[in-house]
């Protein structure tokens, strides 16, 4: 069996290699335009183009003032990576504290000599491999999935973009920056973080309190060092709240029984259930295991959605036309129970407004799988299915 899984593996891999060389370089897919709200106290911004994010994120550096504070999952030494590598030590040259926190098992392809921002930038290389790994020791887990950034306690980005010249064109993403006093969560997420793994000749951040507490927006951490994970709590509850319709999308949708069941069970009840996704990603390993739920799902109701023609990288859902998340988490084992995640949870309608608009726009370029089709599969697709079935709890 873990012979035959293996071999499949390889080709999966193999042929999907091979289509993504196959693919054009210059990908269009329908954009929504970056949107801004108000929500409380605070304001959030709404993007779902890499550009126009990477261009606030560039002249929020460029205006720092006191401090930056930047983490990402992956940086790509490319035309984008270098453009922040300049503009963080460039900011460190002008007085400015910069902090930055990168994930090296991610970034395994990257020279290490990329990371190399001067004596003036303090850096954390999240480790590849940990003590404590071999052992099972499940607080020595997970990789840092996170996307940050925080500019002088002011404005704080989070979402699904890494850095990279291909995530600013050519991929579906979602992000979300907060100004306001919604940004001291994601300063403290990162503070906490950085503290908790620095180098013992690396400053610790200090730690302050928030000036306003703001009840619309909660932000939710996931941290194996704790072995707390809220951020599947939260998507259970907000889908068993659900009256009216649900709106998800997902990168990598592996969920497990129970977010399954919630998804059944609100179709049951009513609820129109719309999980949009992509026909083709970039993990063609994890296209496969997401399959092995469609029957179930479409047995019971639910939509299923395939973007065409472009990778959508975004982990956003909407509920009801009040409740809405954005993060950094997929619906998969890894975020959801492994990985250092951040989603942030937002009570607003105005906002869940506009993100079933960026879902509609979407749906544009997305099909609808039936549960005819489905069912049409050749043979061969099911037996790969069955067999890799057993794999859903590593990823």
């Amino acid at each position: 069996m873990v012979a035959a899984q293996a071999l499949v593996v390889i080709i999966l891999t193999g042929v999907g290699s091979w289509r993504k060389r196959l693919r054009p370089r210059h990908v269009s897919f329908p954009r929504t335009k970056t949107e801004t709200l108000n929500v409380g106290v605070s304001s959030a911004t709404v993007y779902a183009f890499g550009t126009a994010l990477y261009d606030d994120m560039l002249a929020a550096i460029h205006g720092a003032k006191d401090r930056v504070l930047f983490e990402s999952f992956i940086v790509k030494d490319d035309e984008v990576g270098q453009a922040f590598k300049l503009a963080l030590i460039a900011a460190a040259a002008r007085g400015v504290e910069v902090y930055v926190i990168y994930d090296g098992f991610a970034n395994l392809v990257v020279d290490r000599r990329f990371f190399d921002f001067g004596p003036r930038v303090q850096v954390i290389r999240h480790p590849v491999f940990k003590p404590g790994m071999l052992l099972l020791d499940l607080r020595k887990s997970g990789r840092d999935h996170r996307k940050l950034l925080v500019v002088d306690g002011e404005q704080g980005f989070v979402g699904g973009y890494n850095i990279g010249s291909l995530y600013a064109t050519q991929w579906r993403d979602t992000h979300l920056r907060l100004r306001g006093p919604a940004a001291w969560d994601l300063e403290r997420a990162f503070i906490d973080f950085w503290n908790a793994h620095r180098g013992a000749a690396q400053p610790e951040l200090p730690k302050r309190g928030a000036a306003n507490w703001e009840s619309r927006l909660r932000v939710h951490r996931n941290v194996p060092a704790q072995l707390v994970y809220p951020i599947r709590g939260m998507y259970l509850e907000a889908i068993d709240r659900a009256r009216e319709r649900i709106l998800l999308t997902q990168g990598y949708f592996i969920p497990d029984r129970e977010i399954v069941a919630a998804l059944l069970a609100a179709a049951r009840r009513g609820v129109e259930v719309r999980v949009l996704m992509p026909a083709s990603s970039n993990h063609v390993v994890a296209d496969w295991l997401s399959r092995g739920f469609f029957t179930r799902l479409l047995g019971g109701g639910v939509e299923l959605w395939r973007y065409e023609h472009a990778m959508i990288h975004a982990k956003t859902m909407t509920i009801d036309g009040r409740w809405s998340t954005i993060g950094t988490a997929n619906i998969d084992r890894l975020s959801l129970t492994g990985n250092y995640e951040i989603n942030v949870e937002i009570f607003d309608p105005g906002l869940a407004a506009h993100l079933e608009t960026i879902f509609a726009t979407d749906q544009t370029n997305s099909t609808r799988l039936s549960a005819e089709t489905w069912k049409a599969r050749p043979l061969a697709a099911r037996a790969v299915e069955k067999l890799l079935a057993p794999l859903r709890p590593l990823l």
